[in-house]
């Protein structure tokens, strides 16, 4: 319901009601423009896109404290949304005063300080769900975030670290024994750090040589791991190569003997598998052994990965393999390790002309043209 009328001062004014009953008015010198206004709401609560204007009072950090309570997340994903809620600018500014200048100066002051251009992406992406959830909520009516510039990340090819075979081969033989068969299994398996680390012996199906991911390690906060369910999509059988069924069963045989099928593959003094700075160390110790510089753990993941690759595995296959929850997570990885059009095109012209020259040498020798008498 809506109106305007004259009031005796002169001035127009304009009304309507919501949908709960609240009424809301505004006073304006013309009536045209008391009209105009009254449309706008009009049509905005035709289009679904009407907010309350008091809706917006609420802070963004009081917003996101109800908001984030409802939310269903595993513990990294609520540490995540909660450094990144933490870390806004505008945390005490009620959404309906949050404009985009404001989302970009936080970028603007992440950046100035050294962060990553991926860490401040993943920032800002978890921020501007809750300002679009704010907006389903009709508390904005639009999500300020939209359109911001973001600092511009490395191309994939040029920032991911591909270790040689001749450094992965360094590395296994430096690491201390009791991790040889950890970092084979990131190097050969293409298990995550935290993967690898919650493997118990009874994942491990020696007679058919694959084993099963079910679960990861994760950090808790200090010193502190814990056990959950791998990321989305991860769980899966990741079939072995020969060697490392046979590395895996003599690890077993010499560092972890015993019936107990749950048993960790890899236990700290404390009984509990390793925590990712203990595997850290390892693995930076080995490095210096080594003298490989520059490579991370996480790299190994790549090292398989490119290796599949490079075999002629498709596209479906690495993804399975990886633990990728999409296809295009693994495209959008390593799409630069596949071979071009250009490659594919080469390779079969050639293929063509190496059959046909072949053939036509078979025939000269077998008729005798272009063959030279002695």
């Amino acid at each position: 319901m809506a109106s305007i009328k004259r009031r005796p001062d002169g001035q127009w004014r304009a009304r309507y009601r919501d949908d709960a009953g609240k009424e809301h008015a505004r006073h304006f010198t013309r009536k045209v423009d008391g009209q105009k206004w009254l449309d706008e709401v009009t049509a905005s609560v035709v289009t679904g896109q009407y907010v309350d204007p008091s809706a917006g009072r609420v802070t963004f950090s009081g917003y996101y404290a109800q908001w984030s309570v409802r939310q269903v997340w595993v513990p990294g994903t609520e540490r995540a949304m909660s450094l990144a809620a933490r870390s806004v600018t505008f945390a005490d500014l009620p959404l309906g005063r949050v404009r985009r200048s404001h989302v970009e100066q936080w970028v603007k002051g992440m950046t100035a300080a050294g962060l990553a251009p991926g860490t401040v992406k993943t920032r800002v992406t978890n921020v501007r769900s809750v300002l679009r959830a704010a907006v389903r909520d009709r508390l904005i009516a639009s999500d300020p975030s939209e359109g911001v510039t973001l600092p511009r990340e490395r191309r994939r090819a040029a920032a991911m670290v591909l270790p040689t075979v001749g450094q992965v081969a360094a590395v296994l033989a430096a690491v201390d024994d009791c991790y040889r068969a950890l970092v084979a299994l990131a190097a050969f398996a293409g298990l995550r750090l935290g993967e690898a680390a919650a493997v118990q012996v009874g994942d491990i199906d020696f007679l058919r040589r694959q084993l099963a991911v079910a679960r990861q390690v994760q950090r808790a906060g200090g010193k502190r791991t814990e056990v959950r369910a791998p990321k989305y999509a991860s769980e899966r059988a990741v079939y072995l190569a020969d060697a490392l069924v046979t590395m895996l069963a003599w690890h077993v045989e010499r560092f972890r003997p015993g019936t107990d099928l749950a048993r960790w593959m890899f236990q700290t003094a404390t009984g509990q598998p390793p925590h990712q700075n203990t595997i850290g160390h390892a693995w930076r110790k080995a490095c210096r052994r080594a003298g490989v510089n520059g490579v991370t753990f996480h790299d190994l993941r790549h090292f398989f990965a490119s290796g599949l690759v490079a075999d002629g595995c498709d596209v479906v296959t690495v993804q399975r393999a990886l633990g990728h929850a999409k296809a295009t997570t693994t495209l959008n990885t390593y799409a630069h390790l596949w071979p071009t059009a250009e490659d594919r095109t080469r390779n079969a012209a050639a293929g063509l002309m190496a059959a046909v020259l072949s053939s036509a040498a078979a025939d000269q020798v077998r008729t005798g043209h272009g063959v030279q008498p002695s």
